[in-house]
């Protein structure tokens, strides 16, 4: 319980310092447009300090697989500060990017260096980077029961590590907990009390929008795929992010708009309440997917909010199911398929819309892991026996 209790004060107080910086620098860009001008330098930054200072702590969340499945190696610590530096800039100067990945590699990092003084054995030490994963998900998001979750989901996709639950519930809380006490520092949506009577008609529209967010899922993992392919075709590393941040920059001088960079957390809570354009969430998905393949740091998870989001929004004039729920459904729905932790999406949004539509999120999260395909983004989650063998 100690060694929980200092992981969890740890991590949680660090995503309080976290949240508090991406807002100043949120903050600082909206004020300054003209940091944008600066993309594809900060990117250039970026990518010369990983690859000259990175080492093993380039592989971000891929590490933490390996570290799971051989608990015998070490994530570095410099994979923490690295990490949330390379977030914050890329945000200061416009990417598009989002920060679960940041959250979730500075709590593994703390917990895999906790754990190299406590000799544990195997099992206790895949627990306690599982704790980690989760208290950084956790406080970050403001969600307990959703990091938990997806936290023993996130190693290998749609299975579960129950005999962790527990702890990782415990770590989980109590970072949340911690990262409260700095402030209300996290995003808070409307609670949806509306539940329509479930029918065989409500059950169709379901699983309409249920396939419509499964298919955007799979098609942010090919375009994701395809995006990266290109830029690996480019041989030296530093051009990438230059390319990058300038194709960025011309979308969002084309478009004479800065809704798409960023969070997107403002088009978010806006797509509950009105309409949203149905070409917002494919917009989102193209300059995400180049931020993050030219080798900006950051994360896909609240990008796949606001992907699902207006992709649910921009439906609910075809689909009859009231704008808020529709909405709702793709916020979590789009992030199910492509992360594919659906129970811990189910979870998600009964955290941050209430537990009225419960049934709902389950279901469309559900169909929409099935239809996105057996691929999603986090690439090494699909094969434990590849992992072991990368490490051999």
């Amino acid at each position: 319980m100690l060694v929980l209790a200092i992981l969890s004060i740890c991590v949680g107080s660090l995503s309080a310092f976290f949240l508090y910086l991406l807002n100043v620098v949120t903050s600082t860009r909206e004020i300054n447009n003209w940091l944008l001008y600066f993309l594809p330098l900060a990117g250039v930054f970026i990518v010369w300090g990983y690859n000259r200072y990175g080492g093993e702590a380039s592989k971000g969340n891929e590490l933490l697989f390996f570290r799971y499945y051989n608990p015998r190696d070490t994530i570095p610590l410099k994979m923490a500060p690295m990490v949330i530096l390379g977030t914050l800039v890329t945000h200061l100067f416009g990417g598009s990017a989002g920060r679960e990945g940041t959250a979730i590699q500075y709590g593994g990092t703390i917990a895999d260096q906790i754990s190299k003084h406590t000799g544990f054995s195997k099992r206790g030490q895949r627990i306690l980077l599982l704790c980690g994963i989760a208290a950084g998900f956790s406080s970050l998001f403001g969600t307990p029961l959703a990091g938990s979750v997806f936290a023993l989901e996130f190693v290998k996709k749609g299975r579960f590590r129950w005999y962790g639950l527990p702890l990782v519930l415990l770590s989980s809380f109590f970072a949340t907990w911690v990262c409260n006490q700095y402030g209300n520092l996290h995003t808070h949506y409307d609670p949806i009390k509306l539940a329509p009577t479930f029918d065989f008609k409500i059950l169709l529209y379901l699983a309409l929008a249920g396939f419509a967010f499964g298919t955007a899922a799979r098609l942010f993992y090919h375009l994701n795929h395809s995006i990266s392919w290109a830029f690996r075709k480019i041989n030296q590393p530093l051009v990438r992010p230059l390319v990058g941040g300038i194709l960025v920059l011309l979308t969002v001088w084309l478009l004479q708009t800065t809704k798409y960079i960023g969070l997107g957390i403002p088009a978010i809570l806006e797509s509950f309440i009105h309409v949203a354009s149905p070409t917002d969430f494919f917009i989102k998905m193209l300059l995400t997917s180049i931020t993050l393949c030219a080798g900006f740091k950051g994360g896909e998870v609240t990008p796949l909010f606001f992907i699902g989001a207006t992709l649910g929004s921009a439906l609910s004039p075809y689909i009859p199911i009231p704008i808020a729920l529709l909405t709702a459904l793709g916020f979590v729905g789009v992030f199910a398929g492509c992360t594919k932790t659906p129970i811990g999406c189910t979870f998600m949004a009964i955290e941050l819309f209430g537990w009225e539509n419960a049934h709902y999120y389950l279901l469309v999260c559900l169909i929409s892991f099935l239809v996105s395909g057996r691929k999603g983004i986090y690439h090494t989650q699909k094969n434990s026996r590849l992992i072991r063998q990368k490490q051999t």
